[in-house]
């Protein structure tokens, strides 16, 4: 029930968006060099690796001066890029992932190998289901950047303070797992970004 869902809807939902998503893929292009999505590999269901796709908000190459994004003034991050952070737009392209079946509209957010492998034991059963756009961190936690900017050590404060409460909320998804659990994190969410 869970993947027909996803399915019809991100299906829809690249439909619906292809107009929106052509703009921002212009307006990226225009922005800077470098490709319009930018592919990251992050860790999905059962362990498993996969590559995520996403609109480019950061300049070529920027990843590999760190994996953590310090708010909007990260001189790493485009123009145009921190106009689609800040309203999640950046995160549209997922519904590709959506569609081939990698990721779910609601489920825990992916994480990168480096931090899955900070997992405890039971920390692992979050890879029990699959990764999704959204859930309940991505709204506590929609501010994520702004906090570790402020942070004086960025990695510490990801790994030591928002990651394990990632992890718990997380878990509490994995509790309550379902279709109206999902659309109650759907709006949710829309109502987090619009806020």
């Amino acid at each position: 029930m869970k993947r027909i869902f996803d399915f019809l809807l991100s299906l829809f939902g690249l439909l619906i968006l292809a107009p929106i998503l052509l703009i921002l893929a212009l307006l990226i292009k225009l922005d800077s060099k470098g490709p319009v999505f930018y592919r990251q590999v992050r860790v999905g269901k059962n362990n498993e690796d996969f590559k995520i796709f996403k609109f480019r908000t950061m300049h070529v190459n920027a990843d590999k001066l760190g994996l953590l994004t310090v708010g909007d003034r990260d001189p790493r991050v485009t123009n145009i890029g921190v106009f689609l952070r800040k309203y999640k737009l950046d995160e549209l392209p997922q519904l590709i992932n959506v569609l081939i079946g990698n990721m779910s509209f609601v489920g825990p957010r992916p994480e990168v190998r480096k931090y899955v492998n900070l997992y405890s034991t039971e920390d692992m059963e979050i890879l029990n289901v699959k990764p999704g756009i959204t859930d309940y961190a991505s709204i506590a936690y929609r501010d994520e950047a702004e906090i570790i900017r402020k942070a004086t050590d960025p990695e510490k404060a990801y790994i030591e303070d928002i990651m394990p409460e990632k992890i718990k909320l997380n878990k509490v998804y994995i509790n309550n797992y379902g279709i109206l659990t999902d659309i109650k994190i759907i709006f949710k969410t829309f109502a987090s970004i619009l806020s």
